[in-house]
């Protein structure tokens, strides 16, 4: 581990609350993720068991009813809301032909209606390309905005980036994650200019300027977090296998420091050290925090299984990776790797 990366995770770990008697349930995080259709039931259950696996209280999933009766076999301990639609075409193989003919409005205003209740977003599991999920995910991400819900874009959440970047342009609560395509994609779509010679960083950098300071994880062999302002590198050495849902562990991750990051805004436990850490720098920090644990998930894992590794093996290392960099963090017990 570079000296840089201790230090930043240093930074990380002072978001990261202490297990006191005192918290009641919801305060360390209530998270949601928004996404899983009838093909892709995975991807929701992955983000979400990697946000509860870390530490938030409350882990929701928000999908359609179809993949809702496969999620809740999976665990018991999520809490999914069968409130998102598909078109005519898919529903009629699931059985709710009917149900898809509501308008994107009327299917998003339940989802709505829950922000009250949530702290942070992740869109994009699972979600597909489906015209209405599209849609009604939309309506969902400018009213997230209305109410300064911090979010996390993935997957095909970021198709509606390339199709409009105004959705999310300019709104530094939001945290995209894309891989080597998908980035290319944004990058054409949002018409950056650049040579064949600009560096990884300075495309991120570049990228996030384009969307108005938007925090980009540019997925990779090392991770470059940058909100056009700040670049971050995380070089912390992952596993060799690249079995799909790996991202989703990523997005989970993100999002339950990014509720942290309320909780210590929030003043819930005291912070000894001074100045404190300031809410926009916090957004970086969450992401070097969620990638960081998803790189040493997938490093615990992969010297276990090799290439059989599955993003499930991830799930199953979350809080020894959360052990191995942070240390216990707890009011009585000040030990750390760091």
């Amino acid at each position: 581990m570079s000296a840089t990366t201790t230090a930043v995770l240093s930074k990380v770990r002072r978001m990261i609350p202490p297990m006191l008697e005192t918290f009641h349930k919801g305060q360390l995080g209530r998270v949601a993720v928004i996404g899983g259709s009838q093909d892709y039931t995975g991807a929701p259950y992955f983000s979400a068991m990697a946000s509860a696996r870390l530490g938030c209280d409350l882990s929701h999933v928000i999908c359609t009813p179809a993949a809702a009766a496969v999620v809740k076999t999976y665990s018991p301990n999520l809490m999914v809301h069968p409130l998102m639609r598909q078109g005519p075409s898919d529903a009629a193989e699931s059985g709710a032909a009917q149900e898809s003919s509501a308008s994107p409005d009327k299917i998003a205003a339940p989802i709505i209606d829950m922000l009250a209740r949530l702290h942070v977003l992740v869109i994009g599991p699972g979600l597909g390309r489906d015209p209405l999920m599209q849609d009604t995910v939309e309506r969902v991400i400018r009213a997230a905005k209305d109410k300064k819900i911090p979010m996390v874009l993935d997957a095909d959440a970021l198709q509606l980036v390339q199709k409009d970047a105004n959705l999310i342009k300019g709104y530094t609560e939001a945290v995209l994650t894309p891989n080597v395509v998908e980035f290319d994609r944004l990058w054409k779509a949002v018409g950056v200019e650049s040579s064949e010679s600009e560096s990884e960083t300075h495309r991120v950098e570049a990228l996030s300027n384009a969307l108005g300071g938007v925090t980009i994880i540019q997925k990779g062999k090392q991770d470059h977090i940058s909100n056009g302002k700040v670049t971050l590198t995380v070089d912390l050495e992952g596993g060799r296998k690249r079995s799909g849902g790996q991202g989703d562990t990523l997005t989970g991750s993100v999002a339950t420091f990014l509720a942290w990051r309320r909780a210590y805004v929030d003043k819930l436990w005291d912070d000894p050290e001074t100045p404190r850490l300031g809410q926009e720098e916090m957004v970086g920090l969450a992401a070097f925090g969620g990638s960081a644990i998803t790189r040493e998930c997938s490093r615990i894992a992969f010297l276990k299984r090799g290439r059989s590794l599955q993003a499930s093996d991830l799930t199953d290392e979350i809080h020894n990776a959360f052990i191995g960099l942070f240390g216990e963090v707890d009011e009585n017990d000040s030990t750390s790797k760091l």
